[in-house]
């Protein structure tokens, strides 16, 4: 696909279609499940679903930078500005989806990381593509999310239950 073309492909969508795609009453149960997850452990995650990468992104795409490199650099991007980054224990999860080309990214911080290879987040992917292909996106979704909790469970268990944690960053979904 030429650069013209793909850029067409992504003006063409807008917020209007990550709430189509992950309507009010979705985002709501995701927020409570975010929520949820929440206080079982001390990371905190993050769903983000875009529409379309901003055209700034698509005009750099060339031979040092596919598509792909520039989803993933977009996912990066969209971890630093919601700030999942800048956790207490830096062990912060944002799950992107970009709808234009049906791309997940999950972008996990160093706290994590340490713990879980890349290859298990990869698992998680391929599990969310599945249920996306089938249009079941609460379903890809709620898996997603599951999967990450247990990770955070695993490494990250909250041991105190009596006591009061902050939530750090908003449990809604973005959608734009």
């Amino acid at each position: 696909m030429n650069k013209l073309t793909l850029l067409l492909k992504h003006l063409w969508l807008d917020a209007a279609d990550s709430r189509r795609a992950i309507p009010s009453d979705l985002a709501h149960r995701l927020a409570e499940r975010v929520a949820a997850s929440e206080q079982r452990h001390s990371g905190q995650i993050r769903i983000c679903v875009e529409a379309a990468l901003p055209a700034s992104y698509l005009w750099r795409m060339d031979d040092k930078n596919t598509l792909g490199d520039l989803i993933r650099q977009r996912a990066v991007m969209m971890f630093s500005k919601l700030r999942v980054w800048d956790t207490e224990h830096n062990n912060g999860v944002l799950i992107y989806v970009l709808l234009a080309e049906h791309a997940i990214e999950i972008v996990a911080d160093r706290g994590l990381m340490r713990h879980v290879d890349a290859t298990h987040w990869q698992s998680v992917v391929a599990h969310m593509a599945s249920a996306f292909r089938e249009k079941r996106y609460e379903d890809g979704l709620t898996q997603a999310l599951e999967e990450a909790s247990t990770l955070l469970v695993a490494h990250f268990a909250r041991t105190d239950a009596s006591a009061r944690h902050p939530n750090e960053l908003p449990d809604t979904p973005l959608l734009q």
